[in-house]
């Protein structure tokens, strides 16, 4: 980003503004959208600022919270060849700006040429030139620091001894004195950019989903929030922060879809809770079969006392029976002989689903009315939200909403559920979206788990994109996972849990390793709990909790996990080994996965030692948190082999 500087639009007293601001970083499009970052973290800007000919300038970034009066400064470093930088640290939740400002820096170019000068008289002309300067300074300061400028700009005019004079120039005390009040001569800014800053769930998470009617110990028996309750102590015991929860509203009657998504639903189908609404109500309404209002909120309460939150599944579509249906028939799009459209993926129909017309004449009814939703639910205590395909909807629309309830509500955090493009899933991000479903679920080899993970930690995406990387999701049972076996299941949780910050599973489905596709060729679950209730004995012995709780545990000890920064891969001889580490101080991790979930694979992994903190010639100690072995490195270059019998992942911890 440049700054220009506009002459003509100052007083014509002022000095024009006769710096350069260029390329400042961090700014995304252009400063369209704001950077992000976590409550204690820093913002390091770095800008290119000169001036013409031999003209030193000086340089600092403004920062504020939004609507603080005050600036806060930072003076920025040099870097070589013009570029500067200077780091801020943002300390509260809500919304922050800053700025690069460049002046002309005359008073520090006058030192310089006064320290290289040797001539009596050349010495005590830029005496006087600096004493022009300093009085200048002392006219700007607060009458304490001016009793002690006005004395030095006094001696440097008249003083004639050239070696009293020389020590006198140079004071250092003086000089910073006089520079910290110094006129800002050329003085050029940038506009502000923004910053969203959010609380530390925002940037660290493992999300564990479930089903609430699916929770009942007696099979065949819808549950409600009463059996969530009974799971809380075994997912918290698991480690895991976030639980959320898919839809929890009335589920429309008419057009209902049945089991493996039949078109005719058969007595008892209890139908999706995506085909939202019933004449019980709509997306402020509870299914009568889970609870009331109260036992909701009782819920919130009793994961919030385990240290967790409850997320809730926003989807912004209706059943034909959502009340809306017949209160605003004008929020929804009709076809040609006068019924309502419902929503179509050519050759699939989805009849028990309307979708709302963001475009109608009354669209700005119906977006207060989506917000209001969001304000609804978070009067019960939610504060974190998972957005179901909101790539199907405008973006103003979302850029409008989350402003809205982040202006109310600056803790509340978004989840973007956009398998789609990435410029639309990153357009979304940019809008506001806390964090981000990602193509995780569909990287496989060792290179493309590199380059994918590479590009979300250190591209110019890291500075608005959050990944939460899910292995599977009610919606799709990836074909790695088809009929595999638990060991695959394994790797793809170890995968999930260390490549990013914030990670999720489909809780029991995979826990239990669930594998069976509807058909051939399709990612859907045969028997899948979106359309039917499914009971789940997460006690039986093969259930993943074990290795879910080692990897939360490791990540929860590991200052290093918190963050997606300092992801850095290491080089391996067997393209089956995906090494890779993270630093965070002396907090320092290597993780070290086997591709393959069948065969023991060995090989060696080249450790870059540098970013580590490490010497070559040290020996260094590794204690893994999945083997519980000890071992004793030398060097970059060491010798790997991990079974899957026994663990899919070697998670060292670097001592």
């Amino acid at each position: 980003m440049s700054a220009i500087p506009r002459p003509n639009a100052l007083p014509r007293e002022k000095v024009p503004a006769f710096t350069v601001i260029e390329d400042v970083a961090p700014c995304v499009d252009g400063g369209r959208y704001p950077i992000k970052r976590v409550v204690g973290e820093d913002v390091r800007v770095t800008a290119a600022c000169f001036a013409h000919g031999h003209e030193h300038v000086a340089c600092a970034v403004r920062y504020r919270m939004r609507g603080d009066r005050e600036w806060r400064e930072v003076p920025m470093e040099p870097l070589g060849n013009d570029l500067w930088a200077a780091e801020f640290t943002v300390d509260r939740v809500g919304a922050w700006e800053y700025l690069v400002a460049c002046w002309v820096d005359h008073l520090t170019a006058w030192r310089d040429g006064f320290a290289r000068r040797t001539e009596p008289e050349d010495l005590r002309l830029a005496a006087r030139m600096g004493a022009d300067l300093i009085a200048r300074s002392a006219a700007l300061c607060e009458a304490n620091d001016c009793a002690k400028l006005d004395p030095w700009a006094h001696i440097l005019g008249e003083e004639g001894d050239i070696e009293r004079l020389r020590a006198v120039a140079l004071d250092e005390k003086l000089f910073a004195l006089a520079l910290a009040n110094a006129p800002r001569d050329g003085l050029t800014e940038t506009q502000p950019l923004a910053v969203t800053v959010d609380r530390e769930r925002a940037r660290f998470s493992a999300w564990y989903e479930l089903f609430p009617r699916s929770c009942s110990s007696i099979p065949g028996k819808h549950g409600t929030f009463e059996d969530v309750d009974e799971w809380l102590d075994g997912i918290a015991a698991m480690g895991f922060d976030v639980l959320y929860l898919p839809p929890i509203h009335p589920i429309g009657r008419v057009k209902r879809k049945g089991k493996n998504n039949a078109v005719a639903a058969e007595p008892g189908d209890v139908g999706s809770p995506w085909a939202i609404g019933s004449r019980e109500g709509g997306h402020t309404a509870i299914l009568p079969e889970l609870g009331t209002l109260a036992d909701f909120r009782h819920l919130v309460m009793a994961a919030r006392a385990r240290g967790m939150e409850i997320a809730l599944d926003i989807a912004f579509q209706c059943a034909p029976d959502h009340p809306w249906v017949s209160e605003h028939p004008e929020w929804f799009r009709t076809r040609p002989d006068g019924s309502i459209q419902y929503a179509e993926n050519p050759p699939k129909k989805y009849q028990d689903i309307y979708p709302l017309d963001f475009d109608s004449t009354h669209w700005k009814a119906l977006w207060h009315a989506l917000r209001d939703v969001f304000f609804h639910w978070i009067e019960q205590g939610v504060a974190i939200f998972r957005v179901d395909n909101p790539h199907t909807k405008p973006f103003a629309f979302w850029e409008w909403v989350i402003a809205e309830v982040k202006a109310r509500h600056p803790d509340v955090l978004f989840l973007s559920e956009a398998f789609t493009r990435p410029r639309v899933m990153h357009r979304l991000a940019k809008l506001g979206f806390t964090q981000s479903y990602t193509y995780f679920t569909w990287r496989n080899t060792r290179q493309e788990l590199i380059d994918y993970f590479t590009e979300l930690s250190h591209g110019e995406a890291a500075e608005y994109f959050r990944p939460n990387v899910w292995p599977n999701t009610p919606d799709i049972l990836p074909y790695h996972l088809q009929n595999a076996g638990l060991g695959m299941f394994r790797v793809r949780l170890a995968l999930a849990a260390t490549l990013a910050a914030s990670y999720g599973v489909y809780g029991p489905a995979f826990e239990l390793g669930e594998n069976r596709p509807r058909e051939p060729h399709s990612e859907e679950y045969l028997d899948s709990e979106k359309y039917q209730l499914r009971h789940w004995n997460v006690r039986r012995p093969e259930s993943l909790a074990p290795l879910m709780t080692q990897l939360n545990e490791f990540r929860r000890a590991h200052a290093a996990m918190r963050s997606n920064a300092s992801l850095l891969f290491h080089s391996t001889d067997n393209e089956a080994l995906l090494g890779y580490s993270m630093r965070a101080g002396d907090d320092r991790v290597l993780v070290v996965v086997n591709l393959d979930p069948q065969h023991a694979q060995a090989g060696f992994v080249s450790v870059d030692l540098a970013p580590l903190g490490l010497d070559t010639g040290e020996a260094y100690e590794v204690r893994d948190a999945l083997g519980g072995a000890t071992f004793t490195w030398y060097g970059s270059r060491n010798f790997i082999r991990l079974d899957p019998q026994q663990a899919p992942a070697h998670l060292f911890a670097i001592a």
